[in-house]
């Protein structure tokens, strides 16, 4: 396993002890192989942040955890990436902590982990429940500041929220909607991937009463815990649209879009609007393809550049500022995508 990193560094990254890492990198027994990948993959991780170690300035480790689909994820890991070199002169490293789906205890042992190891911050995406919020709450208590991006815990002691404010960007949706659909019929489908995360929650509430005040006549059916990954929102979606002959449109707010496009073709139905959020890898190709009529959209390297400044400041590397805005929410069709697709 060739690299140029110390031990203590390899080890520091995986959050995993020196003595660890020097039984794996030299094929000595005892190790489990999910440890041996969590070595590799903090080798892969140096690797790709090599060019900002090289800088001179304060270091902050940064722990990212994420419940969320993998192409949520590599665009997270892409927007951080793109945006260390810009943060000179400090030194933003950073952790990788991914997971699509799963219990809530893996997701709060893996906070617990953390707050016992130590950590300059955390990042976190994940849903609102009592047993993630005690779990912020220990780390908090353990000094170590929490930032959570797209989706809020508001009723724990996290720091600060970085992301759109979701209930206006279910109202765009809703107004999008109107406009396309104008006077034909059908029924909107909205597609959540889980009631858990307070986004999705909000985008929800949002749509629903733009829709009631401006389109009252117009039914919604809703489908929930599909996760945002494919196979299981296949089945949510085709069962829905053979319970419904009236669906013809949706509204995407959790993920699974290629999911279900495919169970409206497999049944022959037409689609007249699509509204989805995040250009991640699926959908810039389905919005070039032009099968999604627009994504709600924005900058992800923008929320991950503030998220660290948030860290920064809470260890007075930086100086105070005022209250973390929403992030913009952009209208994205085929013909104003941007060049980069790592953002969201």
């Amino acid at each position: 396993m060739g690299h140029p990193f110390p031990i203590r560094e390899i080890a520091r990254q995986a959050g995993l002890s020196e003595a660890t890492v020097d039984r794996v990198l030299n094929g000595r027994g005892g190790v489990r192989e999910s440890t041996a990948r969590e070595v590799r993959q903090a080798i892969t991780d140096l690797d790709r942040q090599r060019t900002q170690v090289r800088l001179v300035g304060r270091t902050f480790m940064v722990d990212i955890v994420m419940q969320t689909p993998e192409r949520f994820s590599t665009a997270v890991r892409a927007a951080l990436e793109a945006e260390l070199p810009a943060l000179h002169p400090a030194v933003v490293r950073s952790r990788f902590h991914f997971r699509e789906t799963g219990p809530v205890r893996e997701l709060t042992g893996t906070l617990d982990r953390i707050a016992r190891r130590g950590s300059q911050g955390v990042i976190l995406k994940a849903p609102d429940v009592p047993e993630v919020a005690a779990a912020v709450g220990r780390l908090t208590a353990a000094g170590i500041p929490v930032v959570t991006l797209v989706t809020d815990l508001p009723s724990t002691a996290r720091l600060a929220y970085v992301g759109i404010d979701n209930r206006a960007a279910g109202a765009t949706a809703a107004y999008l909607m109107g406009q396309w659909l104008g006077d034909r019929p059908g029924n909107v489908l909205t597609s959540l991937s889980s009631g858990f995360f307070r986004n999705e929650e909000e985008r929800e509430m949002g749509f629903r009463s733009a829709m009631r005040a401006r389109h009252p006549e117009r039914m919604l059916v809703e489908i929930a815990e599909g996760q945002g990954l494919d196979a299981t929102q296949y089945n949510l979606v085709r069962a829905a649209l053979e319970r419904d002959p009236e669906i013809r449109a949706v509204y995407s707010i959790g993920g699974g879009n290629i999911a279900t496009l495919r169970a409206f073709e497999d049944l022959g139905r037409g689609c007249a609007v699509f509204i989805a959020h995040d250009l991640d890898h699926d959908n810039t190709r389905l919005l070039r393809e032009r099968r999604l009529s627009v994504v709600l959209h924005h900058d992800l390297r923008q929320d991950m550049r503030e998220a660290c400044h948030i860290v920064m400041r809470a260890h007075g590397a930086l100086p105070p500022a005022g209250p973390t805005l929403p992030s913009a929410i952009q209208v994205v069709t085929p013909y104003n995508m941007p060049s980069q697709t790592t953002t969201v």
